[in-house]
């Protein structure tokens, strides 16, 4: 049976295992599990993942720094894909993106992610051009 639940650390394994073999993911030491952990507590309640039994076939990362919301890591295993799984994971975050008061969510996409490309698209999330993402390493 297919559910969606917070994301706790104890799905840390689970969840990097996934991110790691999704298409068009970038990983870094910001995914380490105490990274994770660290994040998770601070937006407690705003991360998910979805399981079919106990395996994680999808997640979304989710927090705010008091003014924007941001999501990150938002992938569905593909043979769950097809299901509106992601659009579900979304709609839970950004729930608990609005119950915190804030009002304007962001992601980051790679510009060669064809598939989360075509998600957000899809899902009509507005493409922001005129932007340039600076950071500092």
């Amino acid at each position: 049976m297919i559910k969606i639940r917070e994301m706790t650390i104890n799905d840390y394994d689970g969840s990097i295992e996934l991110w790691k073999r999704t298409e068009g993911m970038a990983l870094s030491n910001a995914d380490s599990r105490d990274s994770i952990n660290y994040y998770l507590n601070r937006n407690i309640g705003m991360s998910f993942v979805c399981v079919d039994e106990e395996k994680i076939i999808g997640t979304i990362l989710c927090g705010h720094d008091g003014r924007r919301g941001y999501i990150y890591h938002v992938a569905v295993d593909p043979k769950y894909r097809g299901q509106s799984l992601g659009k579900k994971l979304v709609e839970n975050s950004l729930k608990k993106i609005e119950l915190a008061g804030i009002d304007k969510c962001h992601i980051m996409v790679i510009a060669d992610n064809e598939i989360g490309n075509k998600f957000w698209t899809r899902t009509e999330w507005i493409r922001r051009d005129g932007i340039i993402l600076y950071s500092s390493k």
